[in-house]
């Protein structure tokens, strides 16, 4: 036996299977530790801009208080509540590192530095609209806060204005700004407040406010050159507000001043120190996470190493695993391979040892070997068969020739007749083989037409007729009338004559015959029933076998070639048709055909 193949070990399964586990495992890994960190970072971000937000909100709330205390008393209450509301630690200190307020415990060390600067007259981070234009807290009004009696004239101002205003505009509304000033915003905004509403009254300067603007008239006057001698106070009768929110020019009075940039920054100046006595002292802002934990997401080493070890445990188990089912997979596949390549007279069978596609396979490669035995068990009983049926007459016409060469015996009209029908059934055994031979290959010639089954039928019964008559059998017959069949008519006659042979050789004197078409959807049914001795049903599949025989004596008398049967199968199977056989042994059996009906016939036929 010529030894296996060896496979190159880059085409062994086993080393395949490995790579793609391997491969597979490294990009899911991979994936894995991408999607993580991608997931990891993003919650990072948005962590980190939640913890802007809240500190922002704690420099908003933290600077409005300063904004509105003369000093730090009493802050810490409101650091504490805050605390516990933002869950962030908040300690605030002077400028000197003293300790004003803290949310923990005393005694506890400051984060290493600050986070921010609470100073409302010098704002670096946005706090309240329009803190990032002046740089000063418009909460802190220090001066210009008007008193109860002044807010209640002056809302009553904007509430008649306000009339006028939906009067003229359509829509409207008030607002109250931190100095306790009750203004007038209409759907364009304060500047889009008719002529007819504006009297002036609403904008006229209270009494608080007059005082707090003329002194800081007095505070601006080193600002401006002097004009006559004397230094020009442009605040001076200019007849509206200037007080922090109040105006656009309150917001920016250097754009109402119109001088240059070292004067816009002299009477930002005099503004905060009018203020300054009225806030508190800028302090330091600490923000921290309660309990000291630090925050955000640190890859240390040993996260790094867990990690890498969980990915290296992974791949690792992932090879086993594939190295275990890759073994148990290819273990069958070598024995299929061993047991294939073993001379054909051996019928190696494997053994089936899983359920799965390989043991299939094994299941499979084990009936192809049966079938192969079979076949080949078949091929030599056949082989067998036809030198049996060709020896016989070939032996009777050589011993007659013979013996009349002798002169033995006379050639007289008797031999030559018995001559004659030894060749004629030499001959006609091998134009069944040579029939089969042709079906086996595919080659059979079939002239397809259509076919009255009625006339097929009469056909039959008339060249079997007189052998009938002889063997004192009955032929019946019975057809529906108008049924057309798609077939060759010759090869159609030679398989209902077959089929009426054997029925008329197996069916003792006084029987009957039968022989039926009838229709049956698109099919068309023919029939050839006998009251013979019937077959037995351990015999029934291999009725279709070539050279099979019920009488194993295989005498002539009671059988013929055995081919009859076969060619019947092989003839309606080349008209994609079936032929089935039912029978009960005393009683008989019944052939059956099914082939296609006629699509279209002959207008003639009736």
């Amino acid at each position: 036996m010529t030894p296996a193949p060896r496979i190159p070990w880059r085409k062994s399964l086993l080393v395949r299977l490995l790579l793609t586990s391997v491969a597979i495992a490294v990009v899911s890994v991979g994936a894995t530790a991408w999607l993580a960190v991608q997931t990891t970072t993003r919650a990072i971000q948005e962590e980190r801009g939640q913890v802007l937000s809240d500190d922002s909100d704690i420099l908003r709330r933290l600077s409005g208080f300063a904004a509105t205390h003369a000093d730090w008393d009493g802050v810490q209450s409101s650091v504490r509540d805050l605390s516990r509301t933002m869950g962030r630690r908040i300690a605030l200190t002077t400028e000197a590192g003293r300790t004003i307020a803290d949310s923990a415990a005393p005694g506890t060390a400051l984060p290493a530095r600050a986070s921010a600067t609470v100073d409302p007259l010098n704002t670096d981070t946005f706090t309240e609209p329009g803190a990032q234009l002046a740089g000063t807290d418009p909460r802190a009004v220090g001066p210009y806060l008007l008193t109860a009696a002044e807010r209640t004239r002056v809302r009553a101002l904007a509430e008649k204005r306000l009339a006028c205003v939906r009067k003229h505009l359509g829509d409207g509304g008030v607002r109250e700004l931190p100095s306790g000033r009750t203004v007038v915003i209409a759907d364009g905004g304060e500047a889009s407040v008719p002529p007819q509403c504006a009297d002036g009254t609403l904008n006229t300067p209270t009494p608080t406010e007059q005082k707090a603007l003329d002194a800081l008239s007095a505070l601006t006057v080193p600002c401006f050159r002097p004009v006559g001698g004397k230094a020009a106070n442009p605040l001076a009768g200019i007849g509206i507000d200037v007080t922090p929110g109040f105006t656009a020019a309150a917001k920016d009075p250097g754009r109402l001043l119109g001088g240059s940039r070292q004067t816009q920054n002299c009477v930002e100046d005099a503004r905060r120190a009018q203020l300054d006595p009225h806030v508190a002292p800028r302090a330091r802002l600490y923000l921290g996470a309660l309990g000291q934990q630090p925050v955000g997401f640190d890859l240390s080493p040993a996260n790094k190493a867990k990690i890498v070890g969980v990915a290296g445990l992974v791949l690792v188990v992932t090879v086993a695993m594939t190295t275990v089912v890759a073994i148990r997979l290819v273990r069958p596949l070598r024995a299929l391979t061993a047991a294939a390549q073993q001379p054909p007279q051996r019928h190696t069978r494997v053994a089936v040892t899983t359920k799965d596609e390989t043991g299939y396979l094994a299941a499979a490669f084990n009936d192809l070997t049966a079938r192969r035995e079979q076949l080949e068990t078949q091929r030599k009983a056949m082989v067998s068969d036809i030198a049996h049926e060709l020896r016989t007459p070939l032996t009777n016409i050589r011993g007659w020739l013979e013996v009349t060469r002798d002169g033995l015996v006379e050639p007289d009209p008797e031999l030559i007749a018995s001559l004659h029908d030894e060749a004629l059934l030499l001959q006609h055994i091998i134009d069944d083989l040579q029939d089969l031979a042709a079906a086996d290959a595919g080659t059979l010639a079939l002239h397809r037409e259509p076919v009255r089954a009625d006339d097929l039928v009469a056909q039959t019964v008339s060249a079997h007729r007189t052998r009938a008559e002889s063997s004192r059998i009955r032929l019946r017959t019975h057809t529906d009338p108008g049924l057309v069949l798609d077939a060759d008519p010759v090869r159609m006659r030679q398989v209902l004559g077959n089929l009426t042979s054997n029925a008329l050789r197996h069916t003792p004197a006084g029987g009957t015959v039968t022989l039926t078409a009838r229709q049956a959807g698109d099919l068309a049914v023919l029939t050839v029933e006998d009251t013979g001795s019937g077959i037995a049903a351990d015999d029934l599949p291999h009725v279709f076998e070539r050279f099979w025989r019920a009488e194993k004596s295989r005498s002539r008398r009671t059988g013929g070639s055995g081919l009859g049967l076969s060619i019947v199968r092989q003839f309606v199977e080349a008209h994609e048709g079936t032929v089935t056989v039912g029978s009960e042994p005393g009683k008989g059996c019944v052939f059956t055909i099914r082939l296609h009906r006629a699509r279209h016939t002959d207008r003639s036929t009736p």
